[in-house]
């Protein structure tokens, strides 16, 4: 089956992107640091937010739960864009190129719409995409089977024409399922020799 479009998600795909590397210095304590991203950033703050609630709410929820964090947990979002070291140059190589054979790319992205705002200024090839999926957007969020069908919708996606790139090995299981191709990258450096053999 020949290949037309192309499905991206952002985080450790396009971006080098790591709370541990900030909230190390702020939480010294190996344990507790893991505890405050496993248990209570990732579910109660990231996931909340990447599905549309407010920062603010989602905030005092959190606090309400974990009044033990509560410093950290306000001083989150204040950190949020630090915790974009940077974006990958290979994977903007591989998008430019694409670009260049015509191939429509897209994005499904998990990210609260709240910390995306001012995200295409500050790293303009964003704008080259030909779609974006930002699930605080549309309050849904990977891997419900439900954000796909809605970017397989809103991009005229063929699912089988079509292949997805996500860091997270849940999201990619849920694409399979759908039909899509599929890349699991787990190192962004090799992001074109995977691409280059759908070409």
């Amino acid at each position: 089956m020949k290949i037309k479009k192309f499905l991206f998600d952002l985080g450790n795909v396009f971006f080098d992107w790591n709370p541990k590397l900030i909230f190390k210095e702020i939480i010294p304590d190996e344990e507790r640091l893991n505890f405050f991203l496993d248990k209570i950033s990732r579910p109660h703050l990231d996931e909340k937010c990447d599905k549309g609630i407010l920062i603010k709410d989602a905030v005092k929820e959190a606090v309400e739960k974990f009044p033990d964090f509560k410093s950290e947990i306000e001083v989150y979002y204040s950190l949020h864009r630090k915790m974009v070291k940077g974006s990958f140059q290979q994977s903007i190589d591989i998008l430019h190129k694409l670009k260049s054979l015509n191939y429509p790319c897209y994005v499904l992205s998990n990210w609260s719409d709240e910390t995306y705002e001012g995200m295409e200024d500050e790293y303009p090839f964003l704008k080259e995409f030909d779609g974006k999926i930002i699930s605080g957007r549309e309050r849904l969020i990977k891997p419900d089977p439900a954000i796909y069908q809605l970017a397989m919708k809103r991009f005229d996606l063929i699912p089988n024409e079509t292949v997805f790139i996500d860091d997270r090995e849940e999201n990619i299981d849920t694409a399979k399922q759908l039909g899509f191709q599929t890349i699991h990258l787990t190192d962004p450096t090799k992001i074109s020799e995977l691409i280059e053999k759908y070409l």
